[in-house]
């Protein structure tokens, strides 16, 4: 189904940026037609990018995940909040400042190793509250959180997304923990990951590919196609997670195509490409 307005040229693509929670996979299953779409994607000699918001575990867990799955995927193939987070901190705030990280131990320890000054405690010099999506949460961090943000701290999180999708539905996500504290402090956080474009962007610069010749797919509109619509590429929301072709016909910003699942999208690209 196309929505764009025009007809993409799916021949042209070669570089494909896939969201994973509810694109490739629902918890330990792999989609319709991801294993095809891999194999696919291997023997034409396609670029593969996997670009996620979620920042609860490291591109190690998220690497010996696609393998468990039989997806032969690279290390240097994972563009990940936690990637973006650390460039963010590193370009645009300022050297040596201390963050209190509403996060998973994994999320602080990438962000120790990048050489990111971590807290778990509000002490007073902390300059901003970072929030991730954590999966050990608890209220002690949101009380403190909130305490450094009524101090002044700055705001910020990983990533929008309300919900992350699971086998038996959806849980919360870093956009809801953060809609937590929002209702409590009244000030919303400067979000890093998706929809911001900064990892398509190098994604394109690693892969020497021009903004025409790239694929945003995922099934998130707020977070995956705001993103590439950011990034001034071509989109494809699959309905195998989070959004319905009933939000797409209303949302402001409408990907390129829909489609049912990877499967289907494969076959387009095939048809297109034969």
């Amino acid at each position: 189904m196309e929505n764009g307005g025009y007809a993409m040229d799916l021949g042209k693509k070669r570089l494909f940026l896939l969201d994973l929670d509810g694109t490739v996979y629902l918890e330990e299953t792999l989609l319709p037609g991801a294993a095809a779409f891999f194999r696919w994607a291997a023997e034409s000699g396609a670029h593969v990018r996997y670009l996620t918001n979620n920042s609860s575990r490291g591109v190690e867990a998220g690497l010996e995940k696609m393998h468990r799955l039989g997806v032969p995927a690279r290390r240097e193939e994972f563009l990940t909040a936690v990637e973006a987070a650390i460039y963010y901190l590193r370009t645009r705030r300022k050297a040596g400042e201390a963050y209190y990280v509403v996060g998973t131990e994994s999320f602080c320890s990438q962000l120790r190793q990048a050489g990111i000054d971590v807290r778990h405690t509000p002490d007073a010099d902390v300059a901003a509250v970072l929030v991730g999506f954590d999966t050990e949460l608890c209220y002690q961090k949101v009380e403190d959180a909130c305490r450094l943000l009524f101090r002044g701290a700055d705001f910020l999180a990983t990533n929008p997304d309300l919900a992350c999708p699971t086998l038996y539905g959806f849980m919360p996500d870093c956009g809801a923990i953060c809609r937590l504290i929002v209702s409590a402090v009244g000030r919303e956080p400067v979000y890093i990951g998706k929809p911001d474009p900064t990892m398509i962007r190098l994604a394109l610069e690693q892969t020497g590919c021009a903004a025409e010749e790239a694929l945003m797919v995922g099934d998130r509109l707020y977070t995956d196609i705001a993103c590439g619509r950011n990034a001034g590429v071509d989109t494809v929301l699959v309905l195998t997670g989070e959004a319905t072709a009933a939000d797409a016909a209303a949302s402001a910003t409408p990907p390129t195509l829909i489609c049912r699942d990877m499967a289907e999208l494969l076959a387009r690209i095939q048809e297109a490409q034969s």
